[in-house]
C-alpha cells in the first residue's frame, strides 16, 4: 500500500516533466528558428553540434509568457542564463551591483598612463 502513494507521486511528476518539455520545444524551437544562434550576453556563436548549450531566456521570467513575435525571449548559452537567473535571485535578497562594487578596488593602475606616456615622447 505504501509504494502506491510513491507510484501516484511518481505518475504526478512525470507529467508534469513531459508538459514542460513540451512546452519548451514549443517555444524553443520557435525562438531558433527567429533568432540568430548567438548568445545574447557573451556573442558567443552555436552550431548544431553544441545548439543543445543555447537557451531560451523569458525576459520577465514568466515561462508561461510566450507571445508568438518572440518578444519576451532571448537565446542565452548556459552560462549566462544561470548568471542572469542569479541576478535575479540575488536581487529579490536585496542584494545590489552596487553593494559588490563597494568590496571591488578602486585603485586604477592605468589612472596615469595616458602622461606616462605622453612624457616618453
Amino acid at each position: 500500500m505504501a509504494g502506491s502513494g510513491n507510484n501516484k507521486f511518481d505518475q504526478v511528476a512525470i507529467e508534469a516533466r513531459r508538459a514542460i518539455d513540451e512546452r519548451e520545444k514549443s517555444y524553443r524551437a520557435q525562438a531558433l528558428k527567429m533568432y540568430p544562434h548567438i548568445c545574447g550576453r557573451c556573442c558567443r556563436e552555436f552550431t548544431n553540434k553544441n545548439l543543445h548549450e543555447l537557451t531560451v531566456h523569458h525576459r520577465d521570467h514568466d515561462h508561461d509568457n510566450n507571445p508568438p513575435d518572440g518578444s519576451n525571449w532571448e537565446l542565452l548559452c548556459v552560462y549566462c542564463h544561470d548568471n542572469e537567473h542569479q541576478r535575479l535571485l540575488e536581487a529579490e535578497q536585496g542584494y545590489s551591483s552596487s553593494e559588490s562594487k563597494k568590496d571591488s578596488a578602486t585603485h586604477n593602475p592605468f589612472a596615469n598612463l595616458k602622461n606616462m606616456l605622453d612624457s616618453k615622447k
